[in-house]
């Protein structure tokens, strides 16, 4: 499906391009694919008003970290334009089975792992986890997300974190089985449309149990709620059938590093062990160069008694990406030969850490696999914050 380029260079404010390069320059996987957004933005600007997004190979590379964005001295956006690219492509049905699969599933199941909807809340079995709909008095609704939900190696840092609630007399409660996507990755691999139906389930539902403040165990689904919901649930409020009276600005979002930090900071937290290992931190794009929380995992990683942290030399705003955002979890990219997550594990370990921690179920899965691809599991162990946390509390 052709789009009319003049319309889309102008939308997308490409006329700001000065074709400095940084954008690429700064991509992670510039060097490892065949990825040149500076490139891509030429083409565009100087294509005809029937350009095909398809001719582009390296639309599904991108892994939405926003290195490029971050780097523009001229505030062009061109994660964007990659989104928008993508949304087209999608739109004519032409969409990579992978990720496909991965789109039917949240349409269909509420969930990206093509997991049943009544085992959403399995991993809560045995432990004492209030449902809303037993229960809504709260201060806290946990969204636990789709692969802390389903992935079990992911699901353990669900369970750390209801330690972790319990020892600080957090009021919390989760969704359960009424809970789906958050819609981040189908927005990223441009699927607006179901996008859409993702935003609208979960604000009725949170309209429903009045909920005022939402922690997130993964960044991307923090990222989503904050930054992507308000403009849909505006056009969404507009329809009078669907009775939707909540604001996204209405309801407080966090991640868990700082609602934890704060306990931490008022005391409500207290340790009854030490952790003495060296441990290396890995700043996940959609935390920190996104939403620039870089402090408070750091701050609750110092909280440990005996931990010791030391910092790899990409790090905060400069850390590597692990690839497994925009819907790379589902979809191969040009760089079969070098994975972003290897490298950053041999970064980690030349810091001569013991563990390296994590904050995002994408970032634990994907450098725990390098890890084991590298056999490397005698030397670094890869740990969400969180896993941490709840051996010495």
């Amino acid at each position: 499906m052709a789009i009319k380029a003049r319309e889309f260079v102008r939308d997308y404010g490409l006329f700001a391009c000065i074709q400095c390069g940084k954008c690429t320059g700064g991509c992670p996987l510039s060097r490892k694919s065949i990825l040149n957004i500076r490139g891509l933005i030429y083409e565009l600007l100087l294509a005809d008003n029937n350009f095909d997004p398809d001719s582009v190979d390296v639309l599904w590379d991108c892994t939405t970290c926003s290195t490029c964005s971050e780097r523009c001295p001229k505030d062009v956006k061109p994660m964007d334009i990659i989104i928008g690219l993508r949304s087209v492509v999608v739109e004519g049905g032409r969409v990579p089975k992978t990720a496909k699969v991965a789109l039917n599933s949240v349409f269909t199941k509420g969930n990206t792992l093509s997991m049943a909807r009544e085992d959403r809340d399995l991993w809560a079995e045995g432990l004492s986890v209030k449902r809303l709909s037993e229960d809504p008095e709260v201060d806290y609704l946990f969204y636990v997300g789709c692969s802390p939900s389903y992935d079990p190696r992911v699901q353990k840092v669900s369970q750390a974190m209801v330690k972790v609630f319990e020892k600080a007399g957090v009021a919390y409660g989760i969704l359960g089985q009424e809970e789906v996507c958050c819609g981040s990755e189908v927005r990223r691999l441009g699927e607006q449309g179901l996008f859409e139906v993702q935003v609208e389930d979960n604000m009725l539902l949170w309209q429903d149990y009045d909920v005022k403040k939402v922690v997130t165990a993964s960044p991307h689904c923090y990222n989503t709620f904050k930054n992507d919901y308000a403009a849909v649930a505006v056009e969404l409020a507009k329809d009078q059938e669907l009775e939707l009276e909540l604001r996204a600005e209405d309801v407080q979002f966090m991640h868990y590093t700082q609602l934890v930090a704060q306990l931490i900071k008022d005391g409500k937290l207290a340790f009854e062990g030490e952790l003495d290992k060296t441990v290396t931190y890995h700043d996940p794009c959609y935390l920190g160069k996104q939403n620039q929380i870089f402090d408070e995992p750091r701050f609750i990683l110092e909280s440990i008694p005996g931990l010791k942290l030391v910092e790899m030399d990409r790090c905060r705003e400069r850390s590597l990406c692990c690839e497994g955002g925009g819907g790379r979890m589902w979809l191969e990219g040009t760089n079969i030969e070098e994975r972003l997550a290897h490298q950053r594990v041999q970064e980690a370990l030349a810091t001569g850490a013991e563990i390296l921690a994590a904050a995002c179920p994408f970032c634990l899965l994907t450098l725990e696999d390098a890890v084991k691809s590298l056999g490397l599991e005698e030397q670094l162990q890869v740990l969400d914050i969180m896993e941490l946390l709840a051996q010495v509390v």
